[in-house]
């Protein structure tokens, strides 16, 4: 018997674990995605072919499949989507449709983080005809964003203004405003923060160093995450203070959070929030070293039902002794002739799971943001020392060659 009707807003290989679970659940599985051959689509009961950025697309899908509940997972700008068509259709739903534009819009976020004195990187908003004052005393490096792309897309690092101006329409081409975002660069590493909300309160769940690559002007492309954060024991206290402030700043009830601040010499800034399941397979990651299945939490209140709080509840971030990692696999550029298989890999290295997001035959682009990520594999271990040796053992078994035989692999130095 079906439970419920749900929309699934996005068909990646992100969004396949999410697709897979509901339908184990009993539910009817409707995935919304703007490419036909989004690989999610073909574990749904049904597809359509529209925008996860299109909410009146999304709402018209959602009436015509007369919907008990919508979600997505792992991705930013759905997020709003979603809560504009559980808004409109009375769905159950953890943000309005005002508190989902403020954890997607970079303008109206860092106007909260600024009114809340939340630290976050000095900013101005300039439009394509921008005049030089406007930059008021922004310094360089600089970095250039789109007010509402997601994924890395669209982010610069600059140097100049002459830069700023060669690059805005490029920038711009990623939002569907008529401004974009630059703000100064801050020298630091990045950490994650992993979460859930309930009755306004965060209980942390991970906090992860989020190891990036720049290539180029293109910044912030992460290849691995690493748990737990060598900057936990320090500022710990720190991360959780301004976890609370931004949980009330932004008035977040209940549901998801994946938090990114920067920690360098002036200590932590937030770079973005959002209120979503991480993009980087924190979906399957974090049943596995918490205890926590945030997923299933998810589908529970998209279908209307109870969700079980006790694992949450009697979990402490302190308490847990686990060492895990998400490691990312990029190649260079180039078309697939021969891939190991991910199965044997996980089998013989202990992997949690792994899986790839090329086929034989895809081709690959240079490294510009996530959407080149030709794999991940996910790590846990008892130690530093036990992790260290799986991933070893692992990358060992790896093998991407291109259709001369070459090795299509890039060495990235994943391993913490």
């Amino acid at each position: 018997m079906t439970l419920a009707r749900l929309l699934i807003l996005g068909g990646s290989n992100i969004q396949i674990n999410a697709i897979l679970r509901a339908k184990e659940k009993g539910h009817m599985v409707i995935v919304a995605d703007y490419l036909d051959d989004a690989p999610g689509k073909k574990f749904a009961d049904y597809s359509e072919l529209t925008s996860t950025f299109d909410a009146q697309g999304c709402l018209a899908v959602a009436r015509k499949y007369k919907i008990d509940g919508i979600l997505t997972v792992g991705t930013d700008q759905p997020v709003l989507t979603c809560a504009k068509v559980a808004n409109e259709l009375g769905l159950p739903s953890f943000l309005d449709s005002e508190q989902a534009q403020a954890v997607t819009h970079k303008k109206v976020m860092k106007k909260i983080f600024k009114e809340n004195e939340i630290p976050s990187a000095e900013y101005r908003l300039i439009q394509k005809d921008f005049e030089e004052a406007e930059l008021g005393a922004i310094r360089f490096p600089a970095v250039m964003k789109p007010l509402d792309s997601q994924g890395q897309r669209g982010v610069y690092k600059v140097e100049s203004l002459q830069q700023i101006r060669s690059l805005l329409p490029d920038v711009l081409s990623y939002s569907r405003e008529d401004e974009i975002l630059i703000e100064e660069f801050y020298p630091s590493e990045e950490i994650t923060l992993s979460g859930w909300v309930r009755d306004r309160k965060a209980h942390i769940l991970t906090v992860t160093d989020r190891q990036t690559i720049a290539n180029g002007q293109h910044i912030g492309i992460c290849i691995a995450h690493h748990f737990p954060s060598k900057y936990l024991a320090e500022y710990a206290k720190e991360i959780e203070e301004l976890t609370d402030k931004i949980v009330q700043a932004f008035d977040i009830q209940c549901g998801p959070i994946y938090f990114q601040m920067l920690i360098g010499s002036e200590g932590i800034k937030v770079n973005e929030i959002a209120c979503r399941i991480g993009g980087a397979y924190e979906d399957e990651l974090l049943p596995v070293i918490t205890g926590v299945d945030i997923l299933e939490m998810l589908i529970l209140h998209a279908s209307g039902q109870d969700v079980d709080y006790t694992a949450l509840e009697h979990y402490e971030l302190k308490n847990n002794t686990n060492h895990a990692s998400v490691q990312m696999i990029f190649t260079k550029p180039g078309t697939i002739g021969r891939m190991a298989p991910m199965e044997g890999i996980v089998v013989r290295s202990g992997a949690i799971t792994g899986g790839f997001n090329y086929d034989v035959g895809s081709t690959i682009q240079e490294i510009q943001n996530a959407t080149q990520r030709v794999g991940y594999m996910l790590f846990q271990g008892d130690s530093a020392t036990g992790l260290k040796t799986k991933i070893e053992k692992a990358l060992a078994c790896l093998e991407i060659r291109d259709i001369q035989g070459k090795n299509m692999l890039v060495d990235l130095h994943c391993q913490k």
